[in-house]
Parts: C-alpha cells; sequence; structure tokens
C-alpha cells in the first residue's frame, strides 16, 4: 500500500519516520515544493490548488492513503482534498497538539511560525482546547527555514530566541509546526527541566494507521520511498540527514 505525505518542505519527516517505524512494510510517496516554500505566506486559494493538485497526482499514481503532516495545507486544503479524491480515499490531516498539553498543563507555550501565531486559526484552537490553562503564543522567526536548509546553528539561534520568549512558568510546550520535532532535542535543552513537549507527529501516524486497517485491504507493501520535488521525480534534499528521521527515511530504499 502507498501513502502519500505532502507538505512544502521537511514537515513530512516526523510522521513519515513515525510510518516507517511502525509499519516499515507500507510504501511512502513523499511530496515537497521546493520551489514554492513555505506555503504559509502564500494566497489561501493558491494553497488549496497547490495541494489538491498535488493529491490528486499522488492517488493517480496509486496512493491508497493522502497525509497532509503540515498545519497550512491542513488549516486551508484538507475539506478540499477530501472532495477531490474522494471518500474511498482517507485523507489524514494535522493539528497542533493544544488539546493534549492542556489537559495535563496549567501553563502552555505554543511555539510555531509568525504567521500561524498571529493567525485566527491558532486563536480558534486555544479557545476550543485550552481547557482553561493559560495559553500564550511564541512566534520561532526563523526555525522553520532553517530545518528546511539543514542550518544548525541558524536553528539552535533561533530556538535560544523562541527559549527567550516564553514564559519560565509554563509546564509544556506544543511544537506547533511539523517541522519542530526535528530539533526537539535542542528545543528542550533550551528549556527549564521539566517542561514537556508536546507534538502530533505520531498521533498523526498512529491515526493514519488505524484508518488504513479500516479499509480492510492488504496493506502489505515493498518498504519503499519515493520522492516528489514539486511534482517530479527526485531525492529528500541533503538537509534531510541533518536529522534522524531523515536519515531513517533516507535509509529505506527507494521506488
Amino acid at each position: 500500500m502507498i501513502v502519500a505525505l505532502i507538505d512544502s518542505g521537511l514537515g513530512l519527516l516526523p510522521t513519515s519516520a513515525w510510518l516507517r517505524r511502525l509499519r516499515p512494510d507500507l510504501d511512502l510517496l513523499l511530496s515537497l515544493d521546493p520551489e514554492n516554500a513555505p506555503w504559509g505566506p502564500k494566497p489561501e486559494q493558491w494553497v488549496i490548488d497547490r495541494v489538491v493538485g498535488t493529491a490528486r497526482r499522488a492517488v493517480d499514481r496509486g496512493a491508497e492513503v493522502v497525509v497532509l503532516p503540515c498545519n497550512t495545507a491542513s488549516v486551508t486544503a484538507l475539506e478540499h482534498v477530501r472532495v477531490e479524491v474522494g471518500d474511498a480515499i482517507p485523507v489524514i490531516g494535522t493539528v497542533p497538539a493544544i488539546k493534549p498539553a492542556a489537559a495535563v498543563c496549567d501553563s502552555v507555550a505554543i511555539w510555531a511560525t509568525a504567521a500561524t501565531t498571529a493567525s485566527a486559526y491558532q486563536a480558534n484552537l486555544i479557545d476550543r482546547f485550552g481547557n482553561g490553562s493559560s495559553v500564550v503564543g511564541v512566534a520561532c522567526h526563523g526555525l522553520a527555514d532553517a530545518i528546511d536548509l539543514g542550518d544548525v546553528e541558524a536553528a539552535r539561534a533561533a530556538i535560544e530566541a523562541a527559549a527567550a520568549n516564553t514564559p519560565d512558568d509554563v509546564g509544556g510546550v506544543v511544537l506547533g509546526c511539523t517541522h519542530y520535532p526535528l530539533v526537539a532535542e535542542e528545543i528542550a535543552s533550551h528549556l527549564p527541566d521539566g517542561v514537556v513537549l508536546f507534538d502530533s507527529a505520531e498521533a498523526v501516524a498512529a491515526q493514519t494507521l488505524r484508518r488504513i486497517d479500516a479499509l480492510g485491504r492488504d496493506t502489505t507493501g515493498q518498504g519503499t520511498v519515493e520522492v516528489l520535488l514539486s511534482g517530479s521525480p527526485g531525492e529528500l534534499p541533503a538537509s534531510a540527514a541533518s536529522f534522524e528521521a531523515g536519515r531513517l527515511l533516507l535509509a529505506a530504499p527507494s521506488r
């Protein structure tokens, strides 16, 4: 079975790696868009058209499940993708892990891009899932871009700046961009002891597997990884090797 994962950059690596660990027999189709990354600042209709078109191409290449491990793609285009591919193709989106964080922490910081931090989307999630906790947004300027480039020093500088803007009393930090789990250890090292990190990659992978199992089909595959770069066959960027998740996927057989 082929599972397609769609993001503009390396934000798809954490969920892809969890799928690889949990079900190494699955064939993964990783669709990145380096020619147009990042998607966050793009107009809404542009993002819808890009994500829907990418999903359609993935299904045409044999994908039976589509995953959007990207907050921008999920909030903007998830329902459009579902309409495009039809009910027979499960489409799984991504939501920042605010609900589980607020369930166990009285004070929560959400680390996200500047655009997401200022968005009505994040404000709505806080209203819906904040559970009475104190929730503050922290804009992580340049962190996603540094991760896409594999620029460890720039990522560290962005993390240091975000940590300095995080209240001292937070009990949990939500990684509100799917890129950020790739540098979770570095983030944790800049936060006080005892602060818990929350991200959604493992949960999205688990939900994907539940949807696969519900199909009742033969889901075995060859465990291959295929990469599309802005619609053309390619390879994961060299920067992916800077992260454990990237190295895991780079070591998989290609298709």
